[in-house]
């Protein structure tokens, strides 16, 4: 085989590896709005709207950037804690699961709104 052909066959074969990984990272829309429903984050939460809590559009613009978001993020899902509302003190819950890559997705769909 020569040289130019290897090459081809080659680069082919990386795009098809790439675009492979492109798509297994993609965010199961679908699994995130039935946890945030199970969840009740709907409660005090909105995709594009402030409400008791921030939009998931405020949270994702005040995490972007951060090398450490999806950690902080996940820990806000998955750990019970508290939170000011309207100047009083309240207990934020977590979400209802404990499957980490149901999470991860979660903190993924929240982070690219």
């Amino acid at each position: 085989m020569n040289l130019k052909k290897a090459a081809i066959l080659l680069s082919g074969s990386l795009l098809m590896t790439l675009s492979g990984a492109v798509v297994h990272a993609a965010v199961d829309e679908a699994d995130a709005q039935k946890l945030l429903k199970d969840s009740q984050c709907g409660k005090c939460h909105d995709e594009k709207r402030n409400k008791k809590g921030p939009s998931f559009k405020k949270t994702a613009a005040e995490y972007k950037g951060k090398p450490d978001a999806m950690a902080l993020i996940t820990k806000n899902l998955t750990e019970p804690h508290e939170v000011e509302v309207d100047g009083e003190k309240v207990e934020h819950g977590a979400v209802k699961t404990r499957d980490a890559a149901r999470i991860k997705n979660l903190a993924e769909w929240i982070l690219s709104r």
